[in-house]
């Protein structure tokens, strides 16, 4: 088999699946790592010159189940 059109139907493999981190479909079986919070590494992935994903991800994208909760409390002294 050559590396023609016969040779691209045998590519089935998967080389990413979910992070347990992110729950993107980033990480990277061979590698062990995530390409999108670079799980396991301590730190998470954000890069300046990606201002759009850092919008996507930040505080206030999600629910903020805690985060919502402070003012109030803060208003009693946090009693």
């Amino acid at each position: 088999m050559g590396q023609g059109t016969g040779s691209f139907g045998k590519k089935k493999n998967k080389t990413h699946t979910l992070c347990v981190r992110c729950g993107r479909c980033g990480f990277h079986l061979q590698k062990s790592r995530c390409s999108a919070c670079a799980f396991p590494a301590a730190r998470k992935r954000k890069y300046n010159w990606s201002v759009k994903s850092i919008r996507r991800k930040t505080t206030g994208t999600g629910r903020m189940r805690y985060l919502c909760q402070v003012p109030c409390r803060f208003k009693s002294g946090f009693r």
